[in-house]
């Protein structure tokens, strides 16, 4: 798990660095990894929690393959953009 959770550092780094520009690279990144440790706690514990009550993984399961799509069909739509102050920093 930790060779494909550091495989998506460099993209997703570069994804906040065409978008926002690399002044504050650093601290961008600290705060998206930051929100993917809380997701991954959530996660985990209420696979738990619903284990507990239910017995069985197929509620997390379920739920799992709802959120994948629900989250595919948000970023659909999203058509990624360099903000003029990254233009700036890019090509300077």
């Amino acid at each position: 798990m930790g060779a494909l959770w550091l495989s998506t550092v460099p993209p997703t780094n570069a994804i906040v660095a065409q978008m926002l520009g690399v002044r504050h690279l650093s601290m961008l990144g600290g705060v998206v990894f930051f929100s993917h440790q809380i997701g991954s706690f959530l996660g985990v514990w209420l696979a738990g929690r619903l284990y507990d009550l239910t017995g069985s993984y197929q509620t997390v399961w379920w739920l799992a393959i709802a959120l994948g799509l629900l989250a595919a069909a948000v970023n659909l739509p999203i058509q990624e953009q360099r903000t003029p102050s990254s233009r700036k920093v890019l090509t300077a």
